[in-house]
């Protein structure tokens, strides 16, 4: 999704060749993630001249709303304290970080 959010159209084979150098996946290997995506209707072709041309149909922002929503249902059963919680005391946050983390919650507080 991330190759197709920074520019698209791309074919199969521009995705491919990307996606190789990165994650050494096959053309079927990226077939198969192309058409799960397609399914879902996260994204979408148009016939070019030569090949398939591949666009998003959902934006990163909502992506990353709806994963966001996914993860915690999943893995906090909905518990965002949790969640925040945990982050806090496994992960390496800067002072800026927890600032903007305050921030966050001092104007959500007030909702």
């Amino acid at each position: 999704m991330n190759l197709l959010w920074d520019t698209q159209p791309r074919t199969m084979m521009q995705i491919t060749k990307e996606l190789f150098e990165e994650t050494g996946w096959s053309k079927h290997t990226v077939i198969t993630y192309l058409k799960r995506m397609e399914k879902k209707k996260i994204i979408h072709y148009e016939q070019g001249e030569k090949a398939k041309l591949y666009y998003t149909d959902i934006s990163r922002e909502e992506a990353i709303v709806e994963e966001k929503s996914n993860f915690l249902h999943k893995v906090f059963r909905g518990n965002a304290g949790l969640m925040i919680e945990t982050m806090l005391e496994q992960e390496g946050f800067s002072d800026e970080e927890i600032d903007r983390l305050i921030d966050l919650l001092e104007k959500r507080k007030g909702d």
